[in-house]
């Protein structure tokens, strides 16, 4: 294949099959870790099998957050953690990540006072049980005492049960209390991993290359091989040190590559999007955070117009489809029936499910629940070759991405003897730079930038992209066919053209999963053939392409439903 016709990413790093670094994983770890990289002059290259974003970190449960049951288990180094950088996003990357009110309803006083020192004892052994008012009132009061010192948010309030039901009038009516504390919010990950790439392939310049769909399947004499899932071309690339951050698949990447471990033990956690009016106005525009009555962790969370529910924490092996199952359905709507019990929901208001597994270590006889969700780095080799390392990042969370992509490019650093050369503590994240933060420069920033698409749109891509939202603009602008789309008015044909020529955009469902809201919000279906059409061009997609693509993008936004299919109902 020449290298004309070969794919831009792929490309590039078939035609310098070598780096100093080459990153396994294309998650939000591997793209931040990448974008460390950069930001130090290494040579570094990173492949990802799928899209980008498109596994584990496409399915979160759209939270910046500290991380309060983590206390419980005694991981206050992670809170900590968690907590500075939950902050830290509020600043660097206000587009995405904002303050989030969330409340807790609470059924009984005491209960779980006595367990609970003995799970943190036990290190998180022992049955789940209830929380109280009194162990939550204790685990705010800790939880508020980490966001001293720059903190960004305000400390938590507790309500009786007069002042809860006055502000949440359809709670259960057995909530003795509410207690409501401030995290944040993450309203488009796969859009914030995107910025975080595009920072770093910014600042790394032609010593920096990515490639979606380009799977590291192998190894040769020290060599990784990589494929390119869409042509089949393999080339063989040399790097000094291999970093696999692939997340619950770190274990089958690393046979891959020669070294086996058996690092991890992933759960599986599922989400339900439903379109219920009455369900968002029930939650006052909080995020409901919860035990079921199992004690497991669960949310009831307002976004995009939408209600997030989730989510499940169970054992999953990864040779199975990674579905969201009717039992974990069924679940979901019961636990909204325990603290919403006049709200009537069921299947039919359900409009996008998704499921993945978490990064987290193997955990023995552990309750999932219970399973730590710091990080660590383990060190191994390629094929046994001495000179090609092979560092794997086991854990993880999104809240904590920067830090652990800081620690992953530490120890490169010092595995290439290469200095540090800036921290990337406090840099803003793409569209997250010269955000307006007032209502006076907001209105400053669309005044300026509004031309030819109007104050009300201008302000809608500016909540959308951030200040990258001006490059969307001007390319709106340019577009003599944009036009809103007819199953999405929210979204125009030039918009699409943009987002397809600019962002590493292979198949439709790249757009309608990742690079829109459009299959969190319920629109990708009906949607799917107008975005194709009005994409084709730019990709370069004829007739039998479009039905192709768009046959395959419907699947993919079914692709958690078991119960689908294939069939419009």
């Amino acid at each position: 294949m020449q290298g004309a016709q070969r794919r831009p990413g792929f490309s590039e790093i078939a035609e310098r099959p070598y780096a100093d670094v080459l990153i396994v994983g294309g998650g939000i770890n591997g793209l931040a870790t990448f974008r460390d990289l950069a930001m130090q002059g290494v040579d570094v290259a990173l492949v990802e099998r799928g899209d980008f974003a498109s596994g584990a970190s496409a399915a979160s449960s759209h939270m910046i957050h500290g991380g309060i049951r983590y206390l419980e288990n005694g991981e206050f180094r992670l809170v900590a953690e968690a907590v500075t950088e939950r902050n830290a996003l509020l600043r660097t990357a206000p587009h995405y990540v904002r303050p989030l009110q969330t409340t807790i309803p609470i059924f009984t006083t005491f209960s779980g006072v006595l367990s609970a020192p003995l799970r943190f004892l036990r290190h998180g052994g022992g049955r789940p049980r209830e929380r109280g008012a009194v162990l939550i009132k204790v685990g705010l009061m800790i939880y508020d005492s980490f966001s001293r010192g720059g903190g960004r948010v305000p400390r938590h309030t507790f309500h009786g049960r007069r002042r809860s039901r006055e502000r949440f009038p359809s709670l259960n009516p057995a909530v003795r209390y509410t207690a409501t504390y401030w995290d944040a919010s993450l309203h488009d990950p796969e859009r914030l991993a995107l910025d975080v790439l595009r920072d770093g392939l910014a600042v790394g310049g032609d010593r920096a290359r990515a490639a979606n769909y380009a799977g590291a399947v192998g190894e040769r004499d020290g060599r990784v091989v990589v494929r390119d899932v869409e042509s089949g071309e393999e080339v063989e690339v040399a790097a000094s040190v291999v970093v696999n951050a692939s997340g619950p698949w770190t274990d089958l990447t690393n046979t891959a590559l020669g070294e086996s471990s058996r690092f991890m033990g992933g759960t599986k956690g599922s989400h339900i999007v439903l379109d219920h009016p009455a369900l968002l106005a029930a939650t006052g525009g909080h995020e409901l955070f919860f035990e079921h009555d199992d004690g497991r962790i669960v949310l009831i969370y307002p976004l995009k117009g939408r209600v997030l529910v989730g989510t499940t924490d169970l054992e999953h092996d990864m040779a199975d489809p990674i579905v969201c199952t009717e039992e974990e359905v069924d679940y979901f709507i019961a636990l909204i029936r325990h603290v919403l019990p006049g709200i009537e929901v069921d299947r039919s208001g359900i409009v996008y499910r998704f499921s993945g597994v978490r990064p987290l270590p193997g955990h023995g006889d552990l309750a999932p629940g219970f399973v730590s969700r710091d990080y660590r780095i383990e060190c191994g080799s390629i094929g046994g070759a001495t000179d090609a390392a092979l560092l794997s990042l086991v854990g993880g969370k999104w809240t904590t991405f920067r830090a652990s992509a800081a620690h992953v490019a530490d120890r490169v650093l010092d595995v290439l003897a290469v200095p540090r050369r800036r921290s990337t503590r406090g840099v803003p994240i793409g569209g997250g730079r010269g955000f307006p933060m007032s209502e006076r420069s907001r209105h400053g920033w669309i005044a300026e930038r509004d031309t030819g698409v109007g104050f009300a749109r201008a302000s809608v891509l500016l909540d959308r992209y951030g200040t990258v939202a001006a490059d969307v603009i001007a390319a709106i602008v340019a577009d003599p066919d944009d036009a809103p789309l007819a199953h999405a008015p929210g979204y125009s044909s030039g918009e699409l053209r943009h987002l397809a020529r600019t962002e590493h955009v292979v198949h439709l469902d790249d757009l309608l999963l990742r690079r829109t809201s459009l299959a969190f919000t319920g629109e990708a279906e009906a949607a799917a053939w107008e975005v194709a059409d009005a994409v084709a061009s730019v990709l370069g997609w004829d007739e039998a392409t479009v039905g192709a693509e768009v046959a395959r993008a419907i699947a993919a936004v079914h692709a958690a439903d078991p119960s689908w299919t294939g069939v419009r109902s």
